[in-house]
């Protein structure tokens, strides 16, 4: 079953600003991870884990470095 994407996206956020301590104002869906939001690939890694628990979905690594921007994982996600 597909998940909205706006309650992927809320949980989405909540799971970066938990990780980072990213403001949650500055969390969208054009954001990329790294130029934009500065995550770098050990906080993707436990950002993905989290969002597998949270969404109960898979992310196979294969798949994480095409999610680029906060909407890549949104769509990826909403669609799993």
């Amino acid at each position: 079953m597909a998940l909205d994407k706006n309650e992927v996206l809320e949980g989405l956020t909540e799971i970066i600003v938990d990780e980072t301590g990213i403001d949650p104002a500055d969390i969208a869906l054009d954001r990329s991870f790294v130029d934009d939001l500065d995550i770098d690939s050990l906080s993707m890694m436990t950002i993905v884990t989290l969002a597998e628990d949270k969404f109960d979905v898979e992310i196979p690594d294969d798949s994480v470095k095409d999610l680029v921007t906060v909407g890549d994982a949104v769509d990826f996600i909403a669609g799993a």
